[in-house]
């Protein structure tokens, strides 16, 4: 294929679909125009290629559907959940220890090696390919060093979700699930397209659907074209390189009273709850920050800092801040929307160096945190983090241009 994956930060993913129904991933940590320009020798000779295979390029996109399920098929459900257990740790067990005996399988081959089981322990043989499936590729990231060693699942590592190896339909407001039947959910909007992939998951607030829709992603409206530099924190969530500081919300401490509650009663459904609502309200606020930042600025720098380092000396206030979560989306926002560009750069020396002469003059190590404001040889009065932030956007600028150039 002309088109080969891009290392780095996972910003779009294009599906290819192959007239013999394997499916082959592209990651393009490119938007739209940037992907034409750099590709264009090689379109017409893609495309010709794609035809010959009859091969199409889709976008997948993935909406949640909260399931309105009654009694009995939440029953079936959690009883799937225990015999599908069982099945992940077979599968995960039997492919250990034929590699070890140098016998290896295909994603297809391992798939069909329970063909016949789901009519005799009354489960959807669709879920247990989906299962099997889901095992095998946890085992592919182990072997390329991309994830650890898949766990088995048991009384404290319970299997939470069900995937399914085929899509599905909405009809008249319901969703088709195999041998349970059309499920009602909570209406919101949902693309036209293709569900090319399922999975039912299990959450503290009830059962969840999550798709996975042959469809364009939806574009940001531009509201203006700025170019900020982006100091991550712990005291102001963000600061930018324009002076303003976004403050923290602290959603885990404005919830650690009814979370300390829960633990000391010894209610493990009000304490998972709790756990949900404080990671739902983390992430409602990071898809509407990027999508703020992402509309009015057609360059974001940010720095790239080290936070599994960061977590092991400062803790919850780290994971509390959730900026990875917040660098993921603005990455994949940034790809598709046009005359937008994310880029990361390293956070060394951010603080120390001045951004007017670029002097190493300013507080470092961990007894200088406390300062906050200082003056650099050169005259210049500097704020700690919209320094850093100013040095952020100084450094990301000549990434973006190095990329234009290339």
């Amino acid at each position: 294929m002309p088109l080969s994956p891009r290392r780095g930060v996972i910003d779009r993913y294009v599906m290819i679909l192959c007239s013999d129904d394997r499916a082959r991933h592209f990651c393009l940590g490119l938007n739209r125009s940037q992907a034409l320009d750099r590709f264009q020798p090689c379109l017409s000779s893609l495309i010709g290629q794609m035809n010959r295979l009859g091969v199409w390029a889709l976008f997948m996109v993935q909406y949640q559907l909260k399931l309105k399920l009654t009694p009995r098929q939440e029953r079936q459900l959690t009883h799937w959940l225990r015999h599908l257990g069982a099945i992940w740790n077979w599968a995960i067990k039997k492919i250990e220890n034929d590699a070890q005996r140098s016998i290896y399988y295909t994603s297809l081959g391992f798939r069909n090696l329970l063909n016949g089981h789901g009519a005799k322990i009354g489960i959807s043989q669709d879920a247990i390919c989906g299962t099997l499936g889901t095992a095998y590729g946890s085992w592919q990231r182990c072997f390329k060093r991309q994830a650890r060693k898949p766990r088995f699942k048991g009384r404290r590592n319970r299997l939470n979700s069900i995937a399914f190896a085929h899509g599905t339909r909405i009809l008249d407001g319901r969703i088709l699930i195999p041998l349970i039947g059309r499920v009602r959910f909570h209406k919101q909007h949902i693309p036209e397209g293709h569900i090319g992939q399922f999975r039912l998951v299990k959450r503290a607030s009830g059962w969840y659907a999550c798709l996975f829709i042959q469809a364009e992603p939806s574009t940001i409206p531009r509201i203006a074209t700025e170019q900020i530099g982006i100091d991550p924190g712990f005291d102001h969530l963000l600061t930018l390189s324009t002076g303003e500081k976004i403050a923290h919300p602290r959603e885990l401490e404005q919830s650690a009273q009814r979370l300390a509650q829960a633990q000391r009663g010894i209610n493990r459904k009000a304490v998972a709850r709790v756990h949900e609502r404080i990671v739902n309200r983390r992430k409602d606020r990071n898809h509407k920050l990027s999508r703020r930042l992402i509309s009015e600025n057609s360059l974001i720098v940010m720095s790239a800092d080290n936070h599994s380092s960061i977590a092991r000396r400062f803790g919850k206030s780290v994971t509390s801040s959730s900026h990875y979560q917040l660098r993921q989306m603005l990455a994949s926002k940034a790809s598709r929307t046009d005359g937008c560009e994310y880029v990361e750069v390293p956070s060394k020396h951010s603080t120390m160096r001045c951004s007017d002469c670029g002097e190493l003059s300013g507080p470092t190590g961990l007894r200088s945190l406390a300062v906050r404001l200082w003056v650099c040889p050169c005259g210049a009065e500097h704020d700690r983090d919209v320094n850093a932030a100013i040095n952020t956007l100084i450094a990301g600028a000549g990434i973006a241009l190095e990329r234009k150039v290339a």
